[in-house]
């Protein structure tokens, strides 16, 4: 490889690197937008979030177009094809949290829409604020390429996990006790899950960075590690 291909290489790999952080910044708007707009029912706000998701799902063609270019043209090795690789699969990742977004935007557009007024029964802010917080940690630790938040990130999806457990008990209760909440029940539960389902999005993210460093893939060390002490027992 000449000095020239090899500056255009890293030009390359520095510009899908800047894209998945151009689209995760995008993507943050996006879910902080959703929540802020079910918190206080600014439904012009919930609008802007469905109608921006499709340049999330353009940027992601786009990135990954130009990974498989690089594959094509350039045949990484090492890391550099590890990089490539991390870029491909966090894109995808970052994709399906703006669908998630977009899904809390709609769902909160039938919350509050008509004549009543709608009050959140149950606090979702605790979770909201952790799969916010996680998603922000993945990004920073894929420009750094640090994988110090990966551990913590884990502890926060649990966390998340469990305050969607509980949600859904809450608004269980509700819907056996008044059947009129059901629908409105079924709405937040909807919007627990997606906020839930951001997490574990953020959560593979971390992993992939993971990958990018150290080469290891961690999606899967607990049960893995679980399923190895079984067979020693």
């Amino acid at each position: 490889m000449t000095e020239h291909t090899h500056k255009q290489f890293d030009t390359e790999l520095e510009k899908i690197r800047t894209g998945v952080l151009q689209m995760g910044g995008l993507v943050e708007t996006q879910v902080a937008n959703a929540l802020e707009g079910l918190k206080t029912g600014n439904t012009a706000l919930l609008e802007r979030v469905i109608d921006g998701d499709h340049r999330i799902n353009l940027l992601e063609v786009e990135i990954d177009e130009e990974c498989n270019q690089i594959i094509a043209k350039r045949q990484p090795a090492a890391v550099d094809l590890r990089l490539v690789m991390t870029v491909i699969k966090a894109i995808a990742d970052l994709e399906r949290i703006g669908d998630e977004a977009k899904k809390i935007a709609k769902a909160g557009k039938r919350l509050h829409s008509g004549d009543h007024t709608f009050s959140m029964r149950v606090d979702l802010s605790h979770a909201t604020g952790l799969v916010l917080d996680m998603l922000r940690s993945a990004l920073d630790s894929f420009a750094r390429a640090d994988v110090s938040n990966w551990t913590a990130i884990t502890k926060q999806d649990e966390d998340v996990d469990a305050s969607f457990k509980g949600t859904m008990r809450q608004l269980i209760t509700f819907m056996m006790e008044d059947p009129r909440t059901i629908s409105s029940s079924l709405e937040v539960l909807f919007i627990a899950k997606a906020i839930e389902r951001i997490g574990d999005h953020a959560k593979n993210v971390a992993e992939y960075v993971v990958f990018l460093v150290q080469g290891r893939d961690v999606r899967y060390a607990k049960s893995v590690a679980a399923e190895a002490g079984n067979t020693k027992a």
